[in-house]
C-alpha cells in the first residue's frame, strides 16, 4: 500500500494505474464499519483508495475537531492488512490552499436534521466530498449509511455536478448490543456505553410500531420519552420520506441524541407488516 500525501503523487499514481478505482472516504479512528466499507469497494473495483482526512469545514465552533482521534499508523496498518492500494493523507494545506474560496452547497437535503443543528456541516461534508472526487477521480465511492442524510447530501452533489461517480450505500455495521458502530464511540465512559444501547433500541421499537399500523405520533413519542429516561437530550426522533422531510408516510426513522458529551446518529428503515 503506498501512502500519498502530495496532489501531484496522487494524480501521477491516478494517470499510470489501469482499471476501475473505489474510494472509501473517512476522518480515521477506523473500525470494523470502515473496514466494511473497504471490503465493499474491492468486490465493486480494481484498485481502492482510501481517505483519510479530519475536515475542518464539517466542524462547528463548539465541536470536536481538536480532540477527534488521530490514529494514523494504526489506520493505515489495518488499511494495508484489507488490501488497499493507496491511503490518501492530504495535509490541510493542501486540501485548503491560501486563497480557497468555494464552497459546494445542497440546498434542502443539507438544512434540516442534523444540519439545523450543525450549521454549515453539511456544506464542509459536500465540498471535501466534491474535492476528494476531483483527486481521486474514483468510478465507485462507498459510504455508511449510518448517516444517511450524509449519504443523501452525497448521491445528490454526485448527480447535480455530472461527477460520473457511481455512490454506494452500505447497510450500518452495529455491535452485538445493536449499537452502531462509529469513531466517536470512544468517548463513551462505561456507564454512557450501557445507556447508548436505547438508541437502536428505541428506533427498532418505532419501526415496528409504525410498520405494524400504529400511530405515528405515538411511536415517536415514546421513542423520545425512553431516549429521554435512559439520559438523552434528544436532538431529532423523525420519520422521513426520501426528501429527508418529516412525513407520516416516510419510510426511515431518523435519529440524533446526546448522551453526556458525544452525540451519537443512527437510522432505520421502517417496513409495512
Amino acid at each position: 500500500m503506498q501512502t500519498i500525501r502530495e496532489l501531484s503523487d496522487l494524480r501521477a499514481w491516478r494517470a499510470e494505474t489501469a482499471g476501475t478505482v473505489a474510494l472509501v472516504p473517512t476522518m480515521g479512528a477506523l473500525h470494523a464499519g470502515h473496514m466494511a466499507l473497504v471490503a465493499e469497494a474491492k468486490g465493486r473495483a480494481d484498485h481502492v483508495v482510501a481517505s483519510i482526512f479530519v475536515n475542518p469545514t464539517q466542524f462547528g465552533p463548539n465541536e470536536d475537531l481538536s480532540r477527534y482521534p488521530r490514529r494514523e499508523a494504526a489506520d493505515a496498518a489495518m488499511l494495508k492488512d484489507a488490501g488497499v492500494a493507496v491511503l490518501w493523507a492530504p495535509e490541510v494545506a493542501t486540501m485548503y490552499p491560501d486563497g480557497f474560496a468555494t464552497k459546494v452547497q445542497v440546498a434542502g437535503l443539507g438544512e434540516g436534521l442534523c444540519g439545523a443543528s450543525r450549521p454549515g456541516h453539511f456544506d464542509g461534508v459536500s465540498t471535501v466530498v466534491a474535492k476528494l472526487f476531483g483527486q481521486v477521480r474514483p468510478d465507485v465511492a462507498v459510504f455508511g449509511e449510518k448517516d444517511w442524510q450524509q449519504l443523501a447530501v452525497v448521491r445528490r452533489m454526485a448527480a447535480d455536478l455530472d461527477l460520473g461517480v457511481e455512490v454506494v450505500g452500505l447497510p450500518t455495521q452495529r455491535d452485538a448490543d445493536g449499537l452502531a458502530l462509529s469513531s466517536r464511540n470512544i468517548y463513551l465512559t462505561d456507564e454512557e456505553r450501557l445507556a447508548a444501547r436505547m438508541l437502536p433500541r428505541a428506533l427498532g421499537e418505532a419501526s415496528t410500531a409504525i410498520g405494524g399500523g400504529g400511530d405515528v405520533a405515538e411511536a415517536l413519542a415514546r421513542g423520545v420519552a425512553a431516549l429521554d429516561k435512559a439520559g438523552f437530550t434528544v436532538d431529532y426522533f423523525e420519520l422521513v420520506d426520501d426528501a429527508l422531510e418529516a412525513n407520516p408516510a416516510g419510510t426511515r426513522l431518523v435519529a440524533a441524541a446526546r448522551i453526556g458529551a458525544t452525540r451519537l446518529i443512527d437510522n432505520l428503515a421502517v417496513e409495512a407488516r
